[in-house]
């Protein structure tokens, strides 16, 4: 949860441009074929080729932007006096740096200099989904090299036991995990995402047995949501974390019945926060992310302070029935001030002065749709 996230230096509507076209035809050239890559969307090829996401979803005929599968052969706009296949031209550039511009994406920096976003989010320590602002560093290179002598056995000892997997409808991590034999800790760790959220084509990786078991890196992530955290935050989380690692904390079965008695008490539909739970935590009080969300509900402690403010007590975040009220307080208090439900989902993850005073960004609405998918099927 993010209650109380730092506003982006730039709003997003200017990180994403939708159209960037400055030509009165989508493909004055001409269309020619591209092999679509990881990292993929109609947003960056649009912005690589000059033309608008509408253009291409209806040259391809895509109903749906999120099923831009990699590996696929699409039509792009071709250019100026050119002959050959056409696509992002790969540079000569090693590990490098870029500073973010104003109208920056991920994608449209990806193609620029030859790389993917995943590698670029690898090499950053951010989620491919994450905010970036003008004047933010970014390096390029998405492989770290190896650390001692065998550092390249290991590397490709846990390369060999990973493994890919797609996305289907009605997927969950938790889900996917008891499929796969992988935590979903592991699987959100190794994908770099932000929470729980996953969406119906997205491509995880799976890791293998040498990646979930080597040694923890030396420092500490300090970056949620394109944001990077002060040490005494991420120190804050370690610990916590450390602290929960220890406790005894309730079962998945005993998780889902205090949330819906919780939220029948406090009147919240159970559905409601059994889904934001799902969706936040999968329902574990020992997830704490980076910028010290805690537990079954992922609240930060400057949320907790507030719904200790609206129960009349001190709330411990490390306790799992006080950390369940307290997301389920916040939330009673979002659905009440809150102008729609949409909104009130909305500001649960983006905080509502943001909603309300730059609208739900790109990720808020993929929340919001989860959420309202999850609820559906509590």
């Amino acid at each position: 949860m993010v209650i109380a996230l730092p506003p982006a230096t730039v709003p997003p509507a200017v990180l994403v441009p939708t159209t960037v076209s400055t030509h009165s035809s989508p493909a004055p050239h001409g269309w020619t074929s591209y092999t679509v890559k990881d990292g993929d969307t109609l947003i960056g090829l649009a912005a690589t080729f000059r033309t608008t996401p509408r253009a291409l979803a209806a040259k391809n005929h895509i109903s749906d932007a999120r099923r831009l599968w990699a590996g696929s052969t699409i039509q792009v706009p071709g250019r100026a006096g050119s002959t050959a296949k056409a696509g992002p031209r790969a540079t000569s550039r090693s590990a490098g740096s870029h500073t973010v511009r104003a109208g920056d994406t991920l994608y449209g920096i990806a193609a620029r200099y030859g790389t993917t976003v995943p590698a670029i989010a690898k090499a950053n320590g951010i989620s491919p989904r994450s905010f970036i602002y003008p004047g933010q560093q970014l390096r390029l290179s998405g492989a770290a090299g190896p650390s001692q002598g065998t550092g390249a056995k290991a590397s490709s000892r846990a390369k060999s036991s990973s493994a890919a997997y797609t996305v289907k409808n009605g997927d969950t991590l938790l889900a996917i995990s008891a499929r796969t034999g992988r935590t979903v800790s592991s699987i959100v760790k190794a994908n770099g995402l932000r929470g729980t959220m996953i969406y119906p084509g997205q491509r995880l990786t799976l890791p293998g047995t040498a990646a979930r078991k080597s040694a923890p890196q030396a420092a500490l992530p300090n970056t949620f949501a394109g944001r990077t955290y002060p040490d005494r935050i991420v120190q804050n989380a370690a610990r916590n974390r450390e602290i929960l690692a220890g406790r005894s904390v309730p079962t998945r079965s005993e998780t889902k019945a205090l949330i819906k008695a919780t939220a029948r008490r406090h009147g919240v539909d159970p559905r409601l926060a059994l889904a934001i739970s799902m969706q936040e935590s999968g329902w574990n009080q020992r997830q704490v992310s980076v910028a010290n969300a805690v537990g079954i509900m992922q609240v930060i402690p400057s949320g907790g302070e507030w719904a200790s403010s609206l129960i009349g007590r001190k709330l411990d975040l490390l306790d799992p029935e006080d950390n369940v009220t307290a997301g389920v307080v916040m939330l009673r208090a979002l659905t009440r001030a809150a102008p729609s439900e949409d909104m009130a989902i909305a500001g649960y993850y983006q905080g509502l002065h943001s909603v309300t005073t730059r609208g739900m960004f790109t990720d808020t609405k993929s929340y919001v749709a989860n959420i309202k998918a999850l609820r559906g099927r509590m």
